[in-house]
């Protein structure tokens, strides 16, 4: 349900139209994180989302599916010949919690890392995806909140969430 939430999202911003469904049940109108992941092809095409439960669920898979197709820094926005080869991962994430760097479990663990007003997020299945252990994983999320990489071990804020991962069939060619 998700899912097809997300692709008639994505269509109907790129045909200009509006869409703004209600929540299909209870459960999908609970307040949670959510990052809306697209692929063409089997290569990144966007990635946005939310790290907190800042709307219901549904509503929070729409906003990112636009906006991951829209306004991803890292792309242009979709086009609508693309949209038919989109593929579609989302992932729901927990709520934040403390966690020490040896704690951190590389495949289980999403990190959040603060410190001042530099903010950095990466999915759990991020540090898979490119073979990374702990350290590289905790230094990649200090780069890419805009902190010196060791930050993590020098009282940068560290938080860990876990993550339920699904998609679209061949999501990643």
């Amino acid at each position: 349900m998700l899912l097809r939430l997300a692709h008639q999202s994505i269509a109907a911003l790129v045909q200009g139209r509006r869409f703004d469904p209600d929540s299909p049940s209870p459960h999908l109108a609970e307040p949670r994180g959510v990052f809306t992941t697209l692929y063409l092809g089997g290569q990144l095409r966007g990635c946005v989302g939310y790290v907190f439960p800042v709307t219901p669920l549904f509503r929070a898979v729409t906003e990112t599916a636009r906006a991951s197709a829209s306004e991803d820094s890292r792309f242009l926005p979709i086009r609508l010949e693309e949209v038919p080869g989109l593929g579609v991962s989302l992932s729901v994430l927990s709520p934040l919690s403390p966690i020490e760097a040896h704690q951190v479990e590389v495949g289980r663990h999403g990190l959040f890392i603060s410190r001042g007003g530099h903010r950095g997020v990466l999915l759990p299945q991020v540090p898979v995806e490119h073979g990374w252990d702990r350290v590289t994983f905790l230094e990649q999320t200090c780069w890419k909140a805009g902190l010196p990489l060791d930050a993590w071990s020098q009282g940068a804020r560290l938080e860990c969430f876990t993550a339920e991962v699904f998609g679209d069939p061949d999501t990643r060619g």
